[in-house]
């Protein structure tokens, strides 16, 4: 069975890269830009329908005339946030980004909290990801619909088996699909506002399937226009990502990540105000069948056969799937800086076969599933859960950067300081925004979650703590003299039985005494003539277990054990058999399993499995 799993493992993942391999896979700019970017660019696709779905049910086809102001505001806040991330990467070239800098200059709590922030963002993103990849791939293909969690679901399987092959790997998997939809995406827009310009272009008329077009429900409010603004600025989602990725960059880091960056927010802005800018001239409608993404490329290409349509909606779905890899890039490596604090789990600091932070990732994999799951795939019910850790991680950040800067006082320390301290403001405002207006939409729920998550990363810490204290609470150390016994549980005596016996003697224990759980009084009498025709001088104990328990008298008799012998360690030697086929394997040993998990726990007690090959 290990045989099959190893060659199943090295098809699905590839062969081992030495430590050595690990400055090999670095990565330039234009890969960097596919890992690191894809989710920033992905969320133009859509972002502006996530507005729209704030807007249309309240005041119906007049949402549309609102869409181009507030893309504008997500475009400037986009720009001070690139513009502080640029100075986060310079200052902390190590990469960690809102975790690292809260935790040097904001202190222990801020950097959790910003680190659980960023950990349910990317749990989240990975979600949103495969459902908008899901909603994109039904709007083309209509027989798809109607599964969306199971399409979802095999959508994270699949990115999650290729972040497990490397970062390198993956991204050349990735850059494909990022820059086929850079380019659809231009297409779209040159050529939509230049048949528009031109008169060949009208508004698209209605769909057949309409959300909220009765006209005007209700009156245009602030807190409404707010609830689109906060589902909008989920386009900003990504940016911190290269900020915390800064080390898998080639030399020099920081310049070619800040460079990765730049083209991160050109792109990203100027394909967000495109959009609006389309999308105001031919007055998409909302549809539950269609994205207006696709109608719009539906319009402009004329015709849903177009090279040009198939384009957008093929690369569309692909970085929607595949933006995902943003959060796989970065929830592994910033966990592993957590966990090397000794605020997560130890596992997850350390690199697989493939030079990734292989336990980080499938931790992502199952925890978004988990969500896509709970909220059956819906991109507009978990948008409100979105934003919320996004902003909050933002606003640490830019915050911890201001202190760098009072701290520090570097060349044009005056100059950045203004500029994180404008990044911090903003998000911090953002984020208001977002608890206010979408507290009772699904808002709570992060807000309720990552103080839990602070939380649990401050037991784990204390747990840690206090294992190496009692770690290190003997000094100088003394090598203890030991008392050794050893337990053998047999079963029907077999040729394993004598095989068992033959090597607790070679042990040279103290004592060896061999137990038989029985479950009818009646086999003790076969059981002891068995064991003198072995002509063995082991002591065999014959335990009764009216309840048909195997562990619970074997633990009873390890406890008489205890008080018998002072400082004494008892060893449980377990048979096990071995058989030739893997799928037999299943078949036996269940028993001693069981045995081996209430053993686990049980002080001055050993477990030795011994392979008994048949």
């Amino acid at each position: 069975m290990p045989h099959v799993f190893s060659t199943f493992k090295r098809v699905m993942v590839g062969k081992p890269l030495a430590s050595s391999e690990l400055g090999h896979q670095r990565l330039g700019k234009l890969v960097g830009l596919a890992v690191f970017s894809s989710d920033a660019v992905a969320s133009t696709a859509f972002a502006s329908e996530e507005i729209l779905q704030v807007l249309v049910p309240a005041i119906g086809a007049a949402a549309i005339g609102y869409l181009l102001p507030i893309s504008i505001i997500v475009v400037v806040l986009l720009v001070i946030v690139v513009a502080s991330y640029r100075q986060t990467i310079f200052a902390y070239p190590g990469g960690g980004g809102s975790y690292i800098v809260s935790r040097e200059n904001l202190g222990t709590r801020p950097a959790l909290f910003a680190g659980a922030s960023l950990l349910v963002d990317y749990t989240l993103n990975v979600a949103v990801s495969a459902a908008a990849g899901v909603a994109a791939l039904t709007s083309a293909v209509s027989g798809l619909r109607g599964h969306p969690v199971a399409l979802s679901l095999v959508l994270v399987a699949l990115i999650t088996v290729a972040n497990l092959r490397g970062v390198k790997e993956s991204g050349r998997l990735f850059a494909g699909p990022v820059y086929g939809y850079v380019v659809a995406m231009l297409l779209l827009v040159g050529v939509g506002l230049g048949r528009t310009y031109f008169g060949h272009l009208g508004t698209i008329p209605p769909p057949s399937d309409p959300i909220g077009q009765k006209g005007a429900l209700e009156a245009v409010t602030l807190l409404l226009l707010l609830r689109a603004f906060a589902s909008g600025a989920i386009a900003l989602s990504g940016v911190e990502a290269i900020s915390n990725g800064v080390p898998t960059f080639r030399k020099p880091e920081p310049r070619n990540a800040s460079i990765t960056l730049m083209w991160t927010g050109t792109i990203l802005g100027s394909l967000f105000f495109g959009i609006a800018v389309l999308a105001g001239h031919l007055k998409p409608r909302l549809s539950e069948t269609e994205t207006i993404l696709s109608q719009m490329g539906r319009a402009v290409f004329a015709s849903s056969h177009n090279p040009g349509y198939i384009l957008l909606q093929a690369s569309t779905v692909a970085i929607l799937c595949l933006s995902a890899n943003t959060s796989f890039a970065d929830f592994p490596r910033l966990s592993s800086i957590i966990a090397h604090d000794g605020f997560l789990p130890h596992q997850l600091a350390n690199r697989g076969d493939r030079l990734v932070y292989s336990n980080g990732i499938i931790a992502l994999s199952l925890a978004s599933a988990g969500l896509l799951i709970g909220f059956s795939g819906n991109v507009t019910k978990l948008v409100p859960l979105f934003a919320v850790g996004l902003f909050s991680a933002f606003t640490l950040s830019q915050t911890g950067m201001v202190f760098h800067h009072l701290r520090r006082r570097e060349p044009r320390w005056h100059y950045n300081i203004v500029i994180n301290g404008i990044g911090a403001a903003a998000c911090f405002v953002v984020l208001c925004i977002v608890v206010v207006s979408k507290f009772t939409e699904g808002a709570w729920v992060p807000t309720v979650v990552i103080p839990l998550i602070v939380f649990v990363f401050a037991g784990i810490k204390r747990h840690y703590d206090r294992v190496q204290r009692t770690m290190d609470a003997v000094s100088p150390l003394a090598i203890p003299v030991v008392h050794h016994t050893v337990v053998l549980p047999i079963g029907r005596i077999s040729p394993a039985v004598a095989q068992a016996i033959g090597y607790a003697q070679a042990m040279k224990p103290d004592h060896v005494v061999a137990v038989k759980v029985i479950n009818d009084p009646e086999e003790r009498d076969e059981t002891a003539a068995a064991w003198a025709a072995l002509g063995c001088n082991i002591t065999l104990e014959i335990l009764e277990s009216p309840y048909r328990d195997l562990a619970g008298p074997i633990l009873d008799y390890l406890d008489e054990l205890d008080r018998l012998y002072d400082n004494d360690l008892i060893t449980v030697l377990i048979p096990e058999l071995v058989v030739h086929h893997w799928w037999a394997q299943a078949l036996h040993n269940q028993s001693a399993l069981a045995l081996k998990a209430r053993l686990l726990f049980r002080a001055n007690t050993a477990v030795t499995s011994l392979p008994i090959h048949l």
